[in-house]
């Protein structure tokens, strides 16, 4: 399964907003630094989705706050 997803970091909480196309708005808590804000998007996507963190991936937008995750069942 493929998400297009939308990373509002440094956010005062954590929150995911579905939208009506079926993409994703997620605010995170970390700074876009070191890849903290990239770690805690796939730990809470593993939460929502329930799968193991290794599971999810990120195809595209690794520095950009657009990406494309994918979720292997």
């Amino acid at each position: 399964m493929k998400i297009q997803v939308k990373v509002k970091p440094n956010a005062k909480q954590q929150k995911i907003e579905e939208l009506e196309d079926g993409s994703l708005v997620i605010s995170l808590k970390s700074p876009p630094v070191d890849g903290k804000a990239n770690e805690e998007l796939i730990k809470l996507l593993a939460k929502k989705y329930q799968v193991s963190k290794s599971q999810i991936s990120i195809q595209s937008g690794l520095s950009s706050r657009n990406k494309l995750i994918e979720i292997v069942n």
